[in-house]
């Protein structure tokens, strides 16, 4: 995992559900590649054309809220989101994303910035976000087990490198 993550920021609000993130019509694809063209097409029918592998999804309050479905957290990873950066998580959601190996990062205050479709970059060791060549806010730092399972890839990843061990 990259302690510094750069990307451009796609914004969305507060309680964005699992249902905006990944559809729950399209839950019998198994395969990532018929998945990730459905990543929050519920929110934005554009999103997969535009985002690119490495940027950033920001959003406000709760985000992830609404059924536990993993398609949520799978979409956001195999589109290549850098991190997702919001208020605060929905608790499944957050776990399924981590567990995933995907940076769910919870930054207070993010959503009353003007980020959309700005160049921005996270220093995950420093906890900062950077804008416009400016520190624009401090973010919440990751636990010691969380940080393992993110820089193993996932939580499948550490389990199997401690197996192996």
């Amino acid at each position: 995992m990259d302690k510094i993550i750069k990307g451009e920021v796609f914004t969305f609000g507060n309680n964005i559900d699992t249902d905006q993130i990944y559809p729950g019509r399209f839950v019998e694809l198994t395969d990532l590649k018929d998945i990730v063209p459905h990543t929050m097409q519920g929110a934005d029918p554009t999103f997969a054309s535009t985002f690119k592998a490495g940027d950033i999804v920001v959003g406000g309050t709760n985000f992830g809220c609404g059924s536990s479905r993993e398609h949520a957290a799978i979409c956001l990873k195999g589109i290549g989101a850098g991190a997702v950066i919001a208020e605060s998580f929905a608790r499944i959601f957050y776990r399924n994303g981590i567990n995933l190996g995907l940076p769910l990062v919870v930054c207070p205050g993010i959503s009353k910035l003007d980020l959309n479709h700005k160049e921005i970059s996270l220093d995950l060791e420093a906890g900062t976000l950077t804008a416009d060549g400016k520190v624009v806010a401090q973010v919440e730092p990751f636990t010691p087990y969380v940080l393992s399972i993110l820089e193993a890839g996932g939580i499948k990843n550490m389990i199997r490198a401690k197996l192996n061990a």
